[in-house]
């Protein structure tokens, strides 16, 4: 589109479809696991001495924080101090959820006056983000697995419409309709912590463009969006991070 004689480009609708990898294909996932069991990364080749500093791990959509325990056990033996993000059960509204995870934040920091590194995984990237965003003085940095913090809406159709379902949920629940406008808006706003958003061109669920934004960093590999939790070139790229 031209505007006042520039070239403009114009955002993608929340929520559009687009041309993605068939859903069938997430079940990659395990064949990227097996691969990661083979790779010495997981034993800890190239990774950092964590010397106790903190790291939280939050998890997408629908899952908990068991769905990250391969990670958790990882950055453990590599000497960091991991933290559970409390979440269960990923359905809730993003504020509801940002409040969680700052009480354990303030805690940490209130243990050893150390920012914690957010780690998180689809939903748990942009959880992730919106925290620091709030709270940058308690977040040392943040690292999105297959996350769209450019475009929260788009994204397979029937995760769209869980999405959409819950919101609902929360709304007959007698809470606010509007109570993740502020979240919202705090996303969308150039990041306040350095951030990493690590995306690939096969997600099944996650468009990849919108992982993609001109104020993170963003690094590509290949696999599946389930994946991106046991994925060798994941692990690798947060090893590169957290030694920074």
């Amino acid at each position: 589109m031209r505007q006042n004689g520039r070239t403009v480009q114009m955002p993608r609708p929340a929520g559009r479809w687009y041309p993605m990898p068939p859903l069938w294909l997430e079940g990659r996932a395990w064949l990227e696991y097996a691969a990661l069991r083979r790779d010495p990364v997981l034993a800890g080749e190239g990774v950092p001495a964590g010397a106790g500093r903190p790291v939280m791990l939050i998890p997408g959509l629908l899952a908990g924080d068991a769905s990250l325990s391969v990670m958790h056990g990882w950055l453990r033996r590599a000497g960091f101090r991991t933290m559970r993000s409390g979440i269960d059960l990923n359905i809730h509204a993003s504020s509801v959820l940002v409040e969680r995870i700052v009480t354990r934040l303030r805690r940490s920091f209130a243990r050893d006056g150390r920012k914690v590194t957010l780690i998180g995984q689809s939903r748990g990237g942009s959880l992730a983000l919106g925290t620091a965003q709030r709270h940058p003085e308690l977040v040392e940095r943040v690292i999105a697995l297959g996350s769209p913090l450019a475009a929260p809406f788009d994204v397979h159709p029937t995760v769209l419409a869980s999405v959409y379902a819950l919101r609902a949920l929360h709304t007959l629940r007698r809470g606010p309709a509007n109570i993740d406008a502020a979240f919202d808006r705090d996303l969308a706003a150039p990041a306040r912590v350095p951030t990493t958003s690590i995306y690939s061109r096969t997600d099944g669920i996650v468009h990849w463009e919108a992982c993609l934004r001109p104020d993170v960093e963003t690094f590509e590999v290949s696999g599946s969006h389930v994946g991106m939790g046991v994925n060798r070139a994941v692990y690798r790229k947060v090893a590169s991070l957290l030694g920074d």
